[in-house]
């Protein structure tokens, strides 16, 4: 892992945008693994202020809720549309997220036929839940499983209520691309910013490797760019 620590969200998120615009630059038919998040939000912003094309990018995103089609205001479809892929040139059919309708496991095989078909990911955006969760990947999953469905923590269920009128309307359950999808790809770049993921970095950083803390399997990985704020390396002895 490598780390690269600044004094303010602001920067860090700028410096994770710059990159994924320095990957599509070089190779435009990138690959790239999307993330979600409130995490996301400055960099998606500072992305599409960049001046980059995205025409031949393709995208996979790493979740979607159960149960949410792709107009609803918290579905994921709906968070990249509004904040990114509607200000950015990308094809309407390179865009791909798995379904939240019909039979989830029947979406998590679609996808990972998906994933096989157009991958391996040149470049996987990442960020880290509070319980050092990656993706929907939560404590105990396997660190080589495929597109899955996964019951969320109740510790996600918590920092996600933040986004729905009342905590008993967030989805119990997403699909998401599997640890073993994300270890395939080619480099990965998680973000994390804010006190409230210190714990998370310090255990995927520095503690014992194993389920209890999906990203700990991230150190497996030849190529990994840490991006972190003052805040969220609080804990980490560098």
């Amino acid at each position: 892992m490598n780390f690269t620590v600044f004094d303010t969200p602001n920067a860090a998120e700028i410096y994770a945008a710059e990159l994924i615009a320095a990957q599509v630059q070089l190779q435009p038919e990138s690959v790239i693994g999307w993330a979600t998040g409130g995490t996301m939000l400055g960099l998606y912003d500072a992305l599409r202020r960049m001046d980059v094309s995205f025409k031949q990018t393709r995208g996979f995103n790493l979740d979607e809720y159960v149960g949410l089609g792709p107009d609803h205001p918290q579905s994921y479809h709906h968070y990249m549309r509004n904040h990114f892929f509607d200000h950015i040139d990308i094809a309407a059919d390179h865009i791909h997220l798995p379904s939240g309708l019909g039979n989830p496991q029947e979406s998590a095989a679609q996808y990972e036929r998906l994933l096989a078909q157009y991958g391996p990911i040149d470049l996987q955006l990442l960020g880290i839940g509070q319980n050092g969760h990656i993706g929907f990947n939560e404590p105990g999953a396997a660190f080589d499983g495929g597109t899955q469905v996964t019951a969320l923590s109740d510790t996600t269920i918590a920092a996600n209520s933040r986004f729905f009128d009342d905590k008993t309307q967030v989805p119990k359950d997403a699909v998401t691309m599997g640890i073993g999808a994300i270890l395939k790809a080619r480099k990965i770049v998680l973000l994390a910013c804010g006190s409230v993921k210190a714990d998370a970095v310090k255990a995927m950083a520095e503690g014992p490797i194993g389920r209890f803390c999906p990203a700990s399997s991230l150190r497996g990985h030849p190529n990994v760019a840490v991006v972190l704020d003052q805040a969220a390396a609080a804990h980490l002895s560098l």
